[in-house]
């Protein structure tokens, strides 16, 4: 491997930090804000389900809205950190 590869080789793999964002004077990393989205959203789907009355209907209500607060999370962690 010549010298010029070796130099590719080291940028590419260098570290550039996790993304983070500055709220209120401190750093946040962008999976914790992600984090906090899914639980928003699986407190709204729940919210939702009990407005509309499929809560009666819809069962594992605890699985279904911790799956949508979790693909809430995911979309938002994948879309945020690029």
């Amino acid at each position: 491997m010549g010298a010029r590869q070796e130099d590719v080789f080291r940028r590419g793999t260098r570290s550039m930090g996790a993304p983070s964002y500055a709220l209120f004077g401190a750093y946040f990393p962008h999976w914790l804000l992600s984090a906090v989205l899914g639980i928003m959203a699986a407190l709204a789907a729940h919210r939702l389900f009990v407005a509309t009355g499929w809560s009666r209907i819809v069962p594992f209500q605890l699985a279904v809205c911790g799956a949508l607060g979790l693909v809430a999370a995911v979309l938002a962690w994948a879309l945020g950190a690029g």
